[in-house]
């Protein structure tokens, strides 16, 4: 029997490795206990000491800030150039998938902090072929975009030499106490390798037989140990230095600078990823299929550490959520040209046996699964949420966020 943490729903079988101690407690809990015992003005002391050091008047930017439509963005940016007093160059990586809201938080951050920004597009087309190879082989259509989001950040370190990336928080620290806070953990290359991309490289996912060529792949690939080097980059996380709180941080974004969330079919966080429209869909149904475990367990433990939730109620959060569909296959069908059907096959390829039984053909039942329940009370309190219909009709590939010129309303003709 695998064991479970006994104050969140994090167990033994984590993909990127956690440790349950005598008392029963993981090592992600045991580390979220140092946020409220740490000194967090002493440990803003020792931010404001590293930054000063990148602090210059002979160059347009002093750092750079990966940013996206969703996730923790505006309280970055707010800290780095609003507390510390920087000036960021804004970098993203468009992965595509992208929500109207996305866009438009997109947008409002551009505007609402007067950064310059740059955003990496590759090929549309490249990217399909990338997807299509990463899903039937690893059971993972999101994969170019997280080796785009966190290689684009250094190639563009490397190439304007700017030799600091401030990053949020580093997900192994938060999610399963990788390392303490006073580790200081800083970006790089092996963390990308092993826990971002799972060990999967540019170099794994081309094959004789099919039609992705190494030209398609340079995007992805990280600068040379050299080149970092010679430029001196490093990459540090917020969260070591501030008392990292997400849905804190996204309730004052929203007041202050009018961030915004969507309702999300698989979970309850209506910001963590509000900005895609496959992360939190169709691509946590494959991580419930390979690990046993949707995102909606990922903030269920989250919020049960910062006492916000109780982990009975927790346990029907996550019983409700993971046994919701995704809302945006048929637009990643039509993206990606094929038919839902075909894809149900190729994603039931990769069920774990471990969670899953085939009591059929094609027809899998989750061992061990708590009988489902209909509905669940209200978890969290959510402002500003969009008011669009949940079922947007298609990705997004580039939007300006705003809606320019504003269109002008005819009076309707009247046909009886």
């Amino acid at each position: 029997m695998v064991l479970e943490c006994k104050r969140c729903f994090y167990n033994a079988n984590h993909p990127l490795g956690l440790v349950i101690d005598d008392e029963g407690i993981c090592s992600g809990c045991r580390v979220h206990e140092e946020k409220d015992h740490l000194d967090w003005n002493h440990r803003f002391e020792e931010l404001k000491k590293i930054v000063s050091r990148y602090k210059t008047d002979k160059a347009k930017y002093d750092c750079i800030i990966p940013v996206s439509g969703g996730k923790d963005s505006f309280f970055i940016v707010d800290v780095v150039k609003n507390r510390l007093g920087m000036k960021p160059l804004l970098v993203s990586y468009n992965k595509l998938f992208n929500s109207s809201v996305g866009i438009e938080n997109l947008a409002n951050l551009r505007v609402q902090f007067d950064c310059d920004f740059i955003q990496k597009n590759i090929n549309p087309e490249i990217a399909k072929k990338i997807t299509r190879r990463t899903l039937y082989k690893y059971g993972n259509p999101y994969w170019h975009c997280i080796a785009g989001e966190t290689v684009f950040p250094v190639q563009i370190a490397v190439q304007l030499k700017i030799p600091l990336i401030i990053w949020g928080a580093h997900q192994g620290l938060e999610q399963v106490g990788m390392y303490s806070h006073l580790d200081n953990v800083e970006m790089t290359r092996r963390y990308r390798h092993d826990h971002d991309l799972f060990g999967i490289e540019p170099k794994d996912i081309s094959d004789t037989y099919d039609d992705l060529e190494d030209n398609d792949l340079i995007n992805f690939l990280y600068p040379p140990f050299t080149d970092i080097e010679s430029v001196g980059v490093r990459g540090i996380y917020l969260g070591n230095y501030i008392r990292w709180d997400p849905y804190a941080q996204h309730l004052k974004m929203v007041k202050k600078f009018k961030f915004k969330g969507m309702r999300l079919s698989r979970t309850f966080d209506c910001y963590d990823y509000s900005d895609s429209l496959l992360y939190s869909d169709l691509h946590d149904v494959l991580k419930y299929y390979k690990h046993g475990y949707s995102k909606v367990t990922d903030h269920v433990s989250r919020e049960i550490r910062f006492k916000r939730i109780t982990k009975e109620f927790g346990r029907k959060i996550i019983n409700y959520f993971s046994s919701q569909n995704p809302t945006y296959v048929e637009i990643f069908c039509r993206w990606l040209g094929v038919d839902e059907k075909s894809l149900q096959l190729a994603m039931n390829n990769h069920r774990n046996p471990i969670h899953w039984k085939e009591i059929d053909q094609n027809i899998w039942i989750k061992k061990a699964s708590p009988k489902r329940i209909t509905k669940v009370e209200k978890v969290l309190h959510y402002p500003n949420l969009s008011k669009s219909k949940i079922n947007e009709n298609d990705y997004i590939t580039v939007g300006k966020g705003v809606d320019w010129p504003k269109p002008v309303l005819k009076k309707k003709q009247k046909w009886l």
